[in-house]
C-alpha cells in the first residue's frame, strides 16, 4: 500500500512541475507576442508592463514548482533529500517573494500612467 501511495504522490508531482513548467513557457511565449505587437504599434504596452506580464506568469510558475517540491518532500527516502529539497523551496520562495514586490511596485508605477488622459 505505502508503495501505491509513493508512486501516486511521485506522478502527482510531475504533473504540478508540468504545470508550473507550462505556465512558465505559454508566459513566455504570449510576452514576447506582446512585446512583438507593441514594437509594430499594433499594442500601445510599455516596456514594464510587458515585464509584469510575464512576470505574473513566472510567479505562477514559481508556485507550482514550490507545491511540487512540497511533495517530494512527502516521499523523501532519506535525510539529506529533505534537506536539499528544504533549499530549494527556500530559494524558489525567496524568488518568488522579490518577484512578487516587484510585480507589486511596478504595477502601481504603471497604473496612474494609464489613468492618466492622453492627449
Amino acid at each position: 500500500m505505502e508503495e501505491i501511495l509513493i508512486t501516486a504522490v511521485d506522478y502527482l508531482r510531475l504533473v504540478v512541475e508540468a504545470i508550473g513548467a507550462a505556465a512558465v513557457g505559454f508566459g513566455a511565449v504570449a510576452t514576447a507576442v506582446r512585446y512583438v505587437l507593441s514594437l509594430v504599434g499594433i499594442r500601445k504596452d510599455t516596456n514594464t508592463e510587458v515585464r509584469l506580464y510575464l512576470g505574473r506568469f513566472l510567479a505562477l510558475g514559481l508556485e507550482f514548482q514550490i507545491g511540487a517540491d512540497i511533495l517530494s518532500t512527502a516521499v523523501a527516502p532519506t535525510f539529506d533529500a529533505v534537506l536539499l529539497l528544504g533549499a530549494i523551496v527556500v530559494i524558489r520562495t525567496v524568488l518568488n517573494y522579490f518577484l512578487s514586490k516587484e510585480i507589486e511596485r511596478e504595477g502601481r508605477e504603471v497604473m496612474p500612467e494609464r489613468e492618466a488622459p492622453r492627449g
